[in-house]
């Protein structure tokens, strides 16, 4: 089994556990341990993963010591939450980086056959090309988003990296992938090529500038997401606590923590990760807050999805001047849709429905007569 590839958690962090308070997470999560051995994961919702695989990333640097985040996370105290978290160790690299990405392709597969949503920890962005591939094996569409300071596409290199695994994605046969975005890039990190690919895919994109003033904008992409990655080189020097290495621009703190609740309460993400760690003392207690934003996230997910709309919604139609939008708001969440019509061009009777996540600003735009972008994207999505 693929769990059994898995080292377990050194017992050196669990000793270090010892005189701190029961109600800490350390004591309240399962643990896989030397002595104990994988533990059952039974009714289990969350698993993390430790990952040091780097050998594929295009800024090299020192790898990521993931015990240095346990020691930071174990020590905080959780939530009002009622899930079952477990801590499954580390992955070790495979001989090469063809045999981790099969690793955490069959780990990734393995936990969401049975409902549990893995958090990958350390190692670069690139493995977000092995959790797609969980999406191909099942035959499924994938939503991919990713936090990141450029758009990690290339148009010549062909190894897979943290700067071209999305050109890979693309070009990958079966082809799943159903949208892809991208929160916070700057635009000195993405070449013009990239950009222009970006905007013949229809793909959806937020400029640093935009979340850093609106960061409801990153709400409804989380919200469609099956596949979340942060790049933690999107952190400015600040955040991360490195003047040496860090960049001027870039995501505080507090803002990396609410994307991170973003995703936990999205009901659909089924994996999650965060990559290109950054080795200070700060990164530690910073990620380890993210991870907590994360399970506070999910403690509070709505079950809002598939949604349906027969109870807890109102509609609310809009006359643009050339077509009717239709839009939905949850009663209970407060949260917006706006329906897509599908209509196909061979037979005009034959035309499908589906829901796309927006923001109350998309609703707005609509009143005012102007085509929400988000509904645009999508419209021309599905006819590429």
């Amino acid at each position: 089994m693929s769990l059994e590839l898995l080292t377990p958690v050194g017992n050196d962090i669990l000793l270090g556990l010892t005189l701190l308070p029961q109600q800490i997470i350390g004591k309240k999560i399962v643990v896989h341990t030397e002595s104990l051995g994988m533990p059952d994961l039974q009714g289990i919702k969350i698993a993390i993963v430790g990952v040091n695989e780097y050998r594929n990333s295009f800024f090299p640097q020192a790898t990521y010591d993931v015990n240095q985040f346990r020691k930071a996370f174990y020590e905080l105290f959780p939530g009002n939450w009622n899930i079952k978290i477990a801590d499954l160790g580390n992955l070790p690299n495979g001989d090469n980086v063809q045999d981790t990405y099969y690793a955490i392709r069959e780990i990734a597969y393995h936990l969401k056959q049975m409902n549990i949503i893995p958090v990958f920890v350390g190692g670069s962005h690139d493995l977000v090309y092995p959790q797609y591939q969980v999406f191909q094996q099942l035959g499924q569409l994938a939503n991919v988003v990713s936090v990141d300071r450029s758009f990690d596409f290339s148009q010549e290199e062909e190894l897979i990296s943290g700067r071209s695994y999305m050109s890979s994605i693309i070009m990958d046969k079966p082809n799943v992938l159903q949208n892809f975005t991208n929160l916070g890039y700057q635009s000195f990190y993405c070449a013009e090529e990239e950009k222009d690919l970006v905007e013949k895919l229809y793909f959806d994109r937020v400029r640093l500038g935009q979340l850093l003033s609106d960061i409801t904008l990153a709400e409804p992409p989380m919200r469609e997401a099956d596949i979340i990655g942060f790049d933690m080189k999107c952190l400015s020097w600040q955040a991360a606590a490195d003047p040496l290495n860090g960049q001027p621009n870039g995501i505080d703190a507090r803002t990396i923590c609410a994307l991170a609740r973003y995703a936990g309460i999205s009901d659909k993400v089924s994996i999650v990760g965060f990559y290109e760690l950054p080795s200070t003392p700060m990164m530690d207690q910073l990620l380890a807050q993210m991870v907590w934003y994360f399970i506070e996230g999910f403690h509070y997910r709505f079950d809002e999805y598939p949604v349906y709309l027969k109870e807890g919604f109102t509609k609310y139609s809009v006359a643009l001047s050339d077509q009717t939008l239709v839009f939905y708001k949850s009663i209970t969440s407060d949260r917006w849709w706006m329906e897509i019509t599908n209509e196909s061009h061979l037979n005009t009777k034959s035309k499908s429905n589906t829901l796309l996540a927006c923001t109350q600003k998309d609703y707005e735009s609509a009143v005012r007569d102007v085509l929400p972008e988000r509904w645009y994207n999508a419209i021309k999505r599905i006819h590429l």
